[in-house]
């Protein structure tokens, strides 16, 4: 934390005791006052000394959990200097020296440290100038612990299945924690490439980004790795791990070796990851037509991991629930999960490696893209998984946070370390895929993926701008398709009126891509467009979304919106392009309904006036197959984000959901209920049992006849499994007595069996829920979920776990994750948030949240995702005032840079918005609920 950064020094004695005390360097620890002293007053580094070269020589010492390290950096200087700025963080400096070389001679000189922990940066200052043109090699020897967060060079721990604690050490460098584990130019720019040695013990397997060229037995306890020069890459690409795991390796047909590494007891869970990531590997070679630049790949199940997943060239190391998978005990959400990070991390291999954003604020051209990736590569390389299911749910969770007047652009100006974790967040993540894919419907498939390949090429190894991925899509014309699309002077492809309906935009345009898509990264939010039909001309108007009171005050922004509908006289697919607030576009026939943003390709939502929502829900009352599952999805979600702007009733909204009695299909179903159920969570925060109870009565009954239809196996599709394990948990959850009879049966069996019967892996989460009701079916839970052969239902138990409504368990689970013995600390976030949708749990996650703060601000970093996650997941569905001021007066009296954080902004936000809807809303479910129950 930058406010600890003044106790940097207290590195445990015994990993410097073999250093002479002459041979230390002079540190001085300057304050935040004293940055005088410091000779650069800038958060960003300069850029007139260059790293070239690191030579990385490391120590970890997994008894006494500390490090010695030995950094050489081979630096060009554009700009006469007289000290050399780097960043360091919580590393003891022992010596630092610069040495110049002139011919075959070179002197090399102690220089004096000081060190600036505010911006975590340390300053080598020398007695005479350093010169233009010349190189010189920068020499650091320190010390450290090793971190006891997620992120630096790492501590983490697992239990055999014999019960005996094992230790290794691990890395997590993105976004700025390459700085902890060695000095360095840690920001992307500075790419170079890295020579890395690893002294370990014997016992042990040291792995980093390229493969281990030679091993040196240093003494009879102790082995020294040399690993081969990587590629130039940017400091928080770089990993290393010293374990005791064990792989398993196969060969891609272009020769790159993958291998899966995990601890030992689980190595017969990574066949799956490794079979996808050979296939997935080979795609993106043959997609992006440039070779896989390092001669292997390592995915690695690292025991305690803050997110999913990390990109390190050639070292992606993930959680253990990210990369392991047993064909036996495994869900198919595990699958779809598994298949999709591995698929995203090597995507990054060429999007973030090859190619990195020249800094943090367009993070998005790293994780939009990996994002988007996800989806085009595993859809071809596993039909079978069937994930365009899935896409348009990431569009609506990213339009959840854009919606709000505290949401930011795609592309955001950030400086300090916390500003930068903040924008790991959904639209970094989903919005940016939400928008690459409507932009590759907009250009068609083939000219996108033409313009990626131009610009991957143009920029390998390089640092990129927004700009730069628009100008390669902007100079790409589909190849040999001279006829339909020609260059035109400007170097824009132009589509003419002749082109096949598919690629046809109404009149013709010139795709100028930059100012389009400037449109939808350089503006928070998305449009809202409204659709009024007079005979056959449709009136269209857009308008900025947003939530809250501040609504009604237009921000004046405007989108270029490539606008797509079907109509009930043509489902072939129709195109307008609207750049103004408002337009017409002229019908060739009057038609009974239109439906807009076809499948959800395109990231805003419509607002059918007059008459236009009623023909639409007649068509799904009569009809409903008529249009996709994804267009049902879109309705369902567009109609409710409609009551929120006071645009339509909440009546109306009800209305379209009584559809849903005849809904089979996943992304529907989990629409509905994701609209539904949230309403009833806002109720239960204000103890209103009878409103409540009717409204979940409803959304039982209207899902009745497909829980009804559930078998409790693992037949059928990912789809289906994945929709029968959801509906058999919430049906179970609110007490659908047919669906809680039956999971007592299995679990009363399973308990009978003490655990050996084999449940089957979708209905597990129902079934856990609910034998953990009972105290003792809790505490046999529990006795399982410590067993080692219990790991691959971790997650589901958990989820059971948090579902009781003992408040004693619901404390205790949520202390034991923050001590991380028994209940890893990874797991917190989820398992606080779980605590906090249970009723009888809000009220405990809240009060753990405030007075465990400090602790959850060390472990998981200022800004990060997890905390963030935790801050809203435990207050979204907080819906009085009096919840409000208690949720404003906690962050209002942190220090600054925690109450500054967005997601406290989104936090209340939020909540005042849920307190207005409840206002508008309340009477009037109701007396509609009165009226169809």
């Amino acid at each position: 934390m930058i406010m600890m950064m003044i106790g940097v020094l207290n590195v445990a004695v015994s990993v410097n005791n073999n250093q002479n005390s002459e041979n230390r360097a002079t540190v001085d620890v300057v304050s935040g006052s004293g940055s005088k002293q410091f000779p650069w007053d800038k958060i960003r580094l300069p850029s007139h000394v260059i790293p070239v070269h690191y030579d990385l020589l490391l120590h970890p010492n997994l008894t006494t959990l500390t490090f010695t390290g030995f950094t050489r950096i081979e630096i060009t200087v554009y700009q006469q200097t007289s000290s050399v700025i780097l960043h360091s963080k919580n590393l003891q400096i022992i010596r630092a020296t610069i040495q110049k070389r002139v011919g075959n001679s070179h002197t090399e000189k102690e220089v004096r440290v000081l060190e600036y922990p505010p911006f975590e940066q340390i300053a080598l200052l020398t007695a005479e100038p350093l010169h233009v043109g010349q190189n010189y090699t920068v020499s650091i020897e320190y010390a450290a612990n090793l971190s006891e967060s997620f992120h630096g060079f790492y501590k983490s721990t697992y239990r055999t299945q014999e019960g005996e604690v094992r230790v290794l050490a691990s890395t997590q460098f993105e976004p700025t924690a390459a700085r902890m584990a060695f000095p360095c130019f840690d920001e992307p720019s500075f790419k170079a490439r890295f020579s890395i040695k690893i002294k370990r013990d014997p016992k042990h397997l040291a792995l980093s980004n390229m493969p281990i060229v030679k091993s040196v037995s240093v003494a009879d306890w102790l082995v020294e790795d040399h690993f081969d020069v990587s590629v130039k890459m940017s400091t928080y690409l770089v990993a290393f791990i010293v374990s005791d795991f064990k792989s398993v390796s196969k060969m891609t047909t272009s020769g790159i070796k993958i291998s899966v590494y995990t601890v030992p007891d689980k190595i017969n869970q990574a066949d799956y990851a490794l079979d996808a990531a050979v296939k997935l590997l080979e795609f993106y070679e043959n997609y992006f037509s440039i070779p896989y630049p390092l001669p292997k790949q390592d995915l690695a199940a690292i025991p305690d991991f803050q997110s999913g997943a990390m990109e390190n060239w050639g070292l992606t190391t993930y959680r253990e629930s990210a990369l392991l998978y047993d064909p036996e005990k495994s869900s198919a959400s595990n699958k779809l999960w598994i298949t999709m990070i591995i698929a995203h991390e090597l995507a990054h291999q060429w999007f973030g490696n090859l190619v990195t954003m020249e800094w943090w604020n367009d993070l998005w051209l790293n994780e939009g893209f990996a994002k988007f990736m996800e989806y085009v590569s595993v859809s071809i390389t596993h039909p079978e998984l069937k994930v365009e299911d899935y896409f348009l749910g990431k569009c609506f969770n990213a339009m959840e946070v854009d919606a709000l007047n505290s949401s930011h652009p795609v592309s955001t100006p950030v400086e300090d370390p916390a500003q930068i974790q903040e924008m790991f967040d959904d639209v970094s993540y989903e919005k940016g895929a939400c928008i690459l894919n409507m932009l590759r419907d907009y250009l068609n498939a083939d000219v996108f993926k033409a313009g990626l390949v131009q610009y991957l090429r143009k920029y390998s190894y390089q640092n990129t701008k927004n700009e730069d991925l628009w100008n390669s899509l902007a100079h790409t014309c589909p190849m040999g398709d001279t006829d339909e699309s020609q260059l035109q002077g400007d170097s824009f492809c132009a589509r003419n009126q002749q082109t096949s309906s598919s690629a046809h935009w109404t009149r013709r345009e010139i795709l100028d891509v930059k100012t389009m898509m400037n449109t939808w990264t350089l503006q928070k939010g998305f449009p809202l467009v409204t659709v009024t039909v007079k005979g056959k001309n449709v009136h269209l108007q857009q308008e900025h979304y947003m939530k809250g009171s501040d609504s009604s005050s237009s921000t004046g922004y405007l989108w270029h919106v490539p606008l797509t509908y079907i109509t009930s006289k043509s489902d072939t697919v129709q195109r307008f392009l609207l750049t103004t607030k408002t337009d017409v576009l002229i019908l060739p026939e009057e038609v009974e309904w239109i439906k807009f943003n076809v499948g959800m390709n395109g990231y805003y939502i419509v607002h059918y006036e007059d008459d236009g929502w009623d023909a639409l829900i007649s068509l799904l009352k009569e009809n409903h197959t008529a249009i996709s599952s994804n267009d049902r999805a879109s309705l369902i979600n567009n109609v409710f984000q409609l009551v929120s702007i006071g645009k339509l009733s909440i009546s109306k909204a009800l209305d379209l959901s009584l559809y849903l009695k005849h809904e089979s299909q996943i992304m529907p179903v989990f629409q509905g209920m994701d609209e539904l159920i949230l309403m009833y969570k806002l109720m239960e925060k204000r103890d209103m049992d009878d409103i409540e109870n009717q409204l979940k009565g409803y959304i039982v009954n209207l899902f009745k006849d497909l829980i009804d239809k559930q078998t409790w196996n693992d037949e059928g599709s990912v789809s289906e499994r994945m929709l029968r394990s959801s509906l058999l948990l919430f049906a179970c959850v609110r007490k659908y007595q047919p669906c809680v009879d039956k999971a007592e049966e299995y679990f009363f069996k399973w308990k009978d069996s003490n655990g050996t019967l084999r449940l089957p892996s979708d209905v597990k989460t129902a079934v856990y829920a609910v034998g953990a009701q009972t105290v003792e079916g809790w505490d046999f839970l529990f006795s399982k979920y410590r067993l080692p052969w219990f790991n691959t239902d971790r997650s589901q138990i958990e989820v059971a776990l948090s579902i009781t409504r003992n408040k004693d368990k619901l404390q205790w689970i949520m202390d034991q994750s923050l001590l991380g013995d028994v209940v890893k600390t990874q797991d917190l976030p989820h398992i606080i948030i779980y605590v906090a949708k249970n009723p009888s749990g809000y009220h405990l996650a809240w009060t753990f949240l405030k007075e465990n703060w400090n602790k959850l601000v060390q472990k998981f970093d200022l800004g990060s995702p997890s905390l963030a996650h935790m801050v809203i997941g435990v207050t979204n569905q907080y819906s009085t005032k009096e919840q409000l001021a208690e949720v404003k007066g906690f962050f209002s009296s942190l220090e600054e840079k925690s109450s500054q954080l967005r997601c406290i902004q989104q936090a209340i936000e939020t909540i005042e918005e849920n307190i207005r809807w409840m206002d508008i809303n309340l009477e009037k479910i109701k007396i509609w609920l009165q009226n169809n129950l």
